[in-house]
């Protein structure tokens, strides 16, 4: 008779911490829109090092609020620009210690930004905490806005 009870036991048992296996790899997910915005955030950076000035067209929103981590601020045009007279020149450009918070059509990104440039024929390297804010429209992810500080 105490064998099927200290069956129950380990069943129970195996069934809570499976439970709570899938509850904490819940929390780790991504939901739809995070995923989305995810693959943004690499199309940016893909655009960046490609210099694609198309690509960064279709990301950007006009009302792009580019700033670095001198203080410079650029409009659209101006961070489009950048890339094509080749003023910002990403060698290597990698996005770490990433995070999505995606609040209604918005979404704020926060990763660490870390890079090989070449700007205007100047080899460098940076290493800046970025913030960027995503806007949802017509069923895409657009850039509105980014912030890099030094770290």
């Amino acid at each position: 008779m105490r064998r099927p009870v200290k069956n129950i036991r380990t069943l129970l048992f195996t069934l809570l911490a499976v439970g709570f296996s899938l509850m904490s790899l819940a929390s780790f997910a991504q939901s739809k829109d995070e995923k989305e915005v995810a693959r943004a955030v690499e199309g940016l950076r893909t655009a960046m090092v490609k210099a694609d000035t198309v690509q960064l067209r279709n990301i950007a929103m006009d009302e792009l609020s580019y700033g670095h981590s001198s203080g410079k601020l650029q409009n659209k045009n101006e961070f489009i620009s950048s890339f094509a007279t080749g003023a910002s020149v990403f060698v290597t450009l990698e996005f770490t210690e990433q995070t999505i918070k995606v609040v209604g059509n918005t979404a704020i990104v926060r990763h660490i930004l870390s890079a090989k440039t070449n700007d205007s024929g100047r080899p460098g390297a940076v290493h800046l905490g970025i913030l960027l804010v995503w806007q949802k429209s017509h069923g895409s992810w657009h850039l509105l806005a980014r912030q890099a500080v030094k770290v």
